[in-house]
């Protein structure tokens, strides 16, 4: 296939781009195409811009990861915009192309996160879940919505839309728990406010291979939640991870502390969800790793 993808010299896209590039052609777009040629290799086409489109004829597939990182500053007021427009514009950009194209991309696989869903407490949740007006007003879920109804938008007779929502991906070089690991293994860890807020986690290859499940099976459209059937507390994930360190995680972090160091952020670790793939399994789709201590112990042993 001809794919062209967005968000490509990410944690996620620089390993989705790997498993992709022996198969397909990609077309990638950047603000800095010189150097991510120089970070994903020089045998891929690159745009600076999706004005440089007419039209996405030529392409087969799109692939969406595009998004400001969430969690790499406070949330000022301007940090806030850019974490949305980075989002919202490029994903109703690529709509827009679709629309006014002949013959439009047959897919458009378009990220989001399980922030969509909002605070929860202890109810799970699966992809059938119908948002309440008391979560309405979370910065994360206002984010995830207008950028899944971006998307969805290109759904139709000639396209068909999938929306991965995206929880916490684990991988040793990247992402959340690369931030996580100098402490836990300074024997610094432990479990965030009361512990009892729900983590809902992948392994970083499950997630590569629910992208490439998504693209090659057309049956596949909608919402399609991208975390292990196995969610946690943050209690048990902060001990396993202990465990498979080989070091104490029982230093806690009060909820308070955070609110002072982080703000309004603070609820990305105060909060959670304890969200079922209750669509990604029916949809034939096998996680290799669906058990927390076994996808911690790939990565860090």
């Amino acid at each position: 296939m001809n794919i062209l993808m967005t968000g490509a010299s990410g944690f996620i896209g620089k390993q989705l781009v790997s498993a992709l590039e022996p198969q397909h052609q990609l077309t990638i777009l950047s603000r800095d195409p010189q150097r991510s040629a120089i970070i994903l290799g020089a045998k891929h086409d690159y745009l600076s811009s999706l004005d440089e489109l007419k039209d996405l004829d030529s392409f087969d597939a799109i692939i969406n990861l595009a998004g400001e990182p969430i969690a790499e500053k406070l949330w000022s007021g301007q940090k806030k915009l850019d974490i949305c427009q980075s989002r919202w514009n490029i994903t109703e950009q690529l709509t827009k192309l679709i629309e006014t194209s002949a013959t439009p991309p047959h897919t458009f696989i378009s990220a989001s996160a399980v922030g969509y869903y909002g605070n929860q407490g202890q109810t799970p949740v699966d992809e059938s879940y119908q948002v309440s007006n008391a979560n309405l007003a979370e910065f994360t879920h206002q984010v995830c919505q207008r950028w899944e109804d971006g998307a969805l938008k290109a759904n139709g007779e000639q396209t068909r839309v999938c929306i991965i929502r995206i929880g916490l991906v684990l991988g040793s070089t990247g992402g959340a728990l690369a931030k996580m690991l100098p402490a836990f293994r300074l024997g610094l860890g432990g479990p965030i406010a009361n512990g009892e807020q729900g983590m809902s986690w992948i392994h970083q290859s499950d997630l590569v291979q629910l992208f490439a499940h998504l693209l090659n099976n057309p049956d596949c459209n909608g919402i399609y939640n991208g975390c292990a059937p196995t969610p946690v507390s943050n209690k048990v994930f902060t001990r396993t991870l202990g465990h498979t360190l080989n070091r104490p995680a029982f230093i806690p972090v009060p909820a308070f502390v955070l609110r002072v160091a982080l703000g309004e952020m603070s609820c990305l670790l105060i909060e959670g969800q304890y969200v079922m793939p209750k669509r990604t399994l029916d949809s034939g789709f096998v996680f290799q790793y669906s058990e927390l201590e076994g996808a911690l112990k790939q990565l860090l042993t």
